[in-house]
């Protein structure tokens, strides 16, 4: 099993094992350092070590939240180790003055996180540790201990989106794909290659050549499926799965061009409880009370910022008509990050090295600052602090024509960061809008508040090295 289901969203299983990991090492590696500290009798040091454990585990709780936000143990697929480590280092030297604030804030029980010289020794050594902890650890695993080896159902074009859209790196680290078996009657769209010639039946050839999976992927299943031949296999214990569902399983996407009506009726998700909503609404005001105190100075010089570019005349807001939760249109806040003409012959989207935008405006974007006012559209229910991005009356009046299912994102408040700024850059034209709402309707199906906090921590990332921003 290469995945772990938590609250409907997947999660790569050596991510959670290796998360698992840095977290007994960080603690290790604090309880090392209040040891050299304040102890040195070995013996002293174990009868003290409940006063300890607390502080330790704030200092591991707080690291792997950082590592989390800074997309630590993603970026190793496509950054090395080095690049794992680079982040690594930066989450340890955040982490230390949060954990001096939690300090402030529980005095009577972290007693030896209050210290300077073990938070920082702390860290020093937890960074060696932790370079020699996952060296070993990626060394004994192996790249494919975790993958899963499957097996396509279908040669047509479903089968030829998954060969395609599943390439990558990150798409794979959940698999290896042994190959595509056609049916009868049905047109290839795969190279000879990745063909498999089976002479005999399904079960024959698994039991020779072992899978964990079936992918059924065949474009026209009334054509007939060799229904006792997969279920013979299911009972040799093979797993199998629909086309439209290991596509989300492995990219974190609903793929538009292989999904129905049906698929979307009969799968798993879109199911909101009325404890999920005051949940969500109150992550919606605890987040956006802390952003915007956390963020009202850098409002300020913004606001500060635009007048001397642009003139003490020159207004500071930009307000946008966009389309919300069931299609209702409502103003959005922005900090005016174009020209005052900008839109003088009318909308159109926006894009890369944009003309129109201001020398202020172009910083501002870089980071995300001209979002900021958006906060108080999340505190007046407007918006959700999470949830896909609003979109403008007239483009979304052209893309609900054109691309399949796109009316169904306004299903949820539209939200001031969502899964798509995440996994996805900027979307200035129709194909890059079509590819947001495969991931927008993963969120949507698979919404949850855990999800909603990956996507605030994981934000963090996007912001600071200016992900999907423009």
């Amino acid at each position: 099993m290469a995945h772990v289901r938590l609250f409907r969203h997947y999660i790569h299983l050596p991510y959670v094992i290796l998360g698992l990991i840095d977290f007994l090492v960080l603690a290790f590696a604090f309880a090392l350092a209040v040891f050299f500290r304040y102890f040195g009798d070995f013996s002293f040091f174990l009868e003290n070590l409940n006063f300890l454990l607390p502080s330790a585990i704030v200092f591991s709780a707080m690291n792997l939240l950082v590592m989390v936000a800074l997309g630590v143990h993603q970026s190793r697929l496509e950054e090395g180790m080095s690049g794992m480590m680079l982040r690594t280092i930066m989450a340890l030297i955040v982490s230390v003055p949060l954990c001096g604030f939690a300090y402030l804030l529980a005095t009577d029980w972290l007693w030896y996180i209050g210290s300077s010289s073990a938070l920082t020794t702390g860290s020093v050594f937890g960074f060696f540790l932790l370079g020699i902890v996952r060296s070993l650890f990626f060394a004994t695993v192996g790249k494919d201990t975790f993958k899963r080896k499957v097996l396509v159902l279908g040669a047509g074009f479903r089968a030829r989106q998954i060969h395609e859209d599943l390439r990558t790196p990150f798409n794979r680290k959940g698999f290896i794909l042994t190959g595509f078996v056609p049916l009868p009657d049905e047109p290839v769209e795969i190279s000879e290659d990745y063909l498999l010639n089976i002479p005999t039946t399904l079960q024959q050839y698994i039991i020779k050549h072992p899978v964990n999976e079936i992918v059924v992927a065949v474009d026209d299943r009334r054509k007939g499926l060799p229904m006792e031949d997969l279920l013979e296999c299911k009972m040799e214990g093979v797993r199998i799965v629909d086309g439209a569902s290991f596509y989300e399983r492995e990219s974190r996407k609903v793929a538009l061009e292989m999904v129905t009506r049906g698929w979307l009726v009969f799968s798993d998700g879109f199911t909101v409880s009325s404890v999920f909503g005051v949940g969500k609404r109150s992550l919606d005001l605890v987040s956006a009370g802390t952003l915007l105190l956390a963020g009202l100075p850098l409002m300020l010089l913004t606001a500060i910022a635009i007048k001397i570019e642009d003139g003490m005349k020159a207004p500071i807001f930009y307000s946008q008509e966009r389309v919300g939760l069931n299609g209702s249109v409502f103003k959005v806040h922005k900090f005016r990050s174009m020209r005052t003409d900008a839109e003088k012959d009318g909308a159109v989207w926006a894009s890369k090295n944009d003309a129109r935008v201001t020398r202020v405006g172009e910083f501002i974007r870089k980071v995300r600052i001209d979002e900021l006012p958006q906060i108080f559209n999340v505190l007046n229910g407007t918006m959700a602090f999470v949830g896909p991005r609003p979109e403008r009356p007239v483009f979304v009046e052209q893309l609900s024509e054109k691309i399949p299912f796109y009316s169904e994102r306004h299903r949820v408040k539209p939200g001031l960061t969502g899964w798509a700024q995440l996994c996805f850059a900027y979307a200035d034209n129709e194909e890059d809008t079509r590819e947001k709402l495969r991931y927008d309707l993963y969120y949507i199906k698979n919404q949850s508040l855990l999800l909603d906090l990956l996507i605030i921590i994981q934000t963090v990332e996007v912001v600071l090295f200016k992900k999907g921003s423009r």
